[in-house]
């Protein structure tokens, strides 16, 4: 669901030059579908506004995995009066008339399932392998330098503050208390910029911007690095131009574990690539030499 809301975000406000390349082969379609359902054409001003999303666009998910059908069943239980309730918070303006109709939610629901099932769905599988890597990525930092390291790059007003208190934005409110959260966690999404997802009290979610949303899906390798040392080993050597653990190259590329650990021994005996431990991960990245194989071509 939160990489359906951001694709709907981009699809109605597109700011970011990857956004607006994602965007192209789409908007056709969203437009056409917008042109024959005026409650969903009027639902977007209202529900997104350059700081915040309508509340009933970033539930937080009621288990580690959902299913995108479990997460807009969540949605289609909501009362229209709550989707409006919502609306007004995101945009203090009058409501349109359209939005003032009976049937609200299940235009919500309409909407958020056209998304996903023609823009989103279709990518899966190489979204859901960019997400899970910088899980992987994030996971490292949080054992290396807790919370704090954690939050440090995920947004600029984004601040862990110490003493279970979270500064998620830079708004003159004070900082969000998790001290009564029984989950807290993050969620990395194809987006320009991240929001917060919550159940309150007891789960809190940060939605955040993945790393590698632009690595291109095929192998980034030179055509000739390819055909010298083979295509799978070109593509673990070009992708380590910043540190990677072998988990992180198994979701990267594709590839088993058996096979990119047996490609990373013989980068590693031949000099190209170095490799030290980090936590319970161990990191391998390109040498000079490595460099110097990646840029040939």
């Amino acid at each position: 669901m939160v990489d359906t809301v951001a694709a709907l975000r981009a699809l109605y406000d597109a700011r970011t030059p990857w956004q607006r390349a994602w965007r192209g082969p789409h908007v056709e379609a969203f437009r056409r579908m917008l042109g024959a359902r005026p409650v969903a054409r009027a639902l977007l001003p209202a529900s997104f506004n350059p700081r915040w999303v309508a509340d009933f666009l970033t539930i937080a998910p009621a288990s580690p995995e959902p299913t995108f059908a479990a997460e807009l069943a969540a949605v289609g239980r909501l009362p229209d009066e709550r989707i409006r309730a919502d609306l007004r918070a995101t945009r203090p303006e009058p409501l349109a008339a359209e939005l003032l109709a009976d049937g609200l939610t299940g235009q919500v629901v309409e909407l958020l399932d056209w998304v996903w099932t023609h823009t989103v769905e279709p990518e899966w599988p190489e979204r859901e392998r960019r997400l899970r890597a910088d899980i992987v990525a994030r996971t490292a930092a949080l054992s290396r330098g807790g919370w704090a390291g954690v939050f440090a790059d995920l947004n600029r007003n984004v601040r862990w503050v110490g003493d279970g208190r979270l500064q998620v934005n830079d708004y003159p409110e004070p900082p969000l208390s998790l001290s009564g959260a029984e989950q807290l966690f993050l969620v990395p999404a194809h987006c320009g910029r991240g929001w917060v997802v919550w159940d309150r009290p007891t789960r809190f979610g940060m939605v955040y911007p993945a790393r590698g949303i632009l690595v291109d899906p095929t192998s980034p390798a030179p055509d000739g690095l390819a055909r010298l040392i083979g295509a799978n080993r070109a593509n673990i050597l070009a992708r380590l131009d910043t540190p990677l653990s072998t988990s992180q190259l198994v979701v990267v590329t594709g590839l088993s574990l058996g096979t990119v650990s047996d490609h990373l021994r013989v980068l590693l005996d031949a000099g190209a690539v170095s490799k030290r431990r980090s936590g319970r991960e161990v990191l391998y990245w390109r040498t000079p030499l490595g460099d110097a194989l990646a840029a040939s071509g």
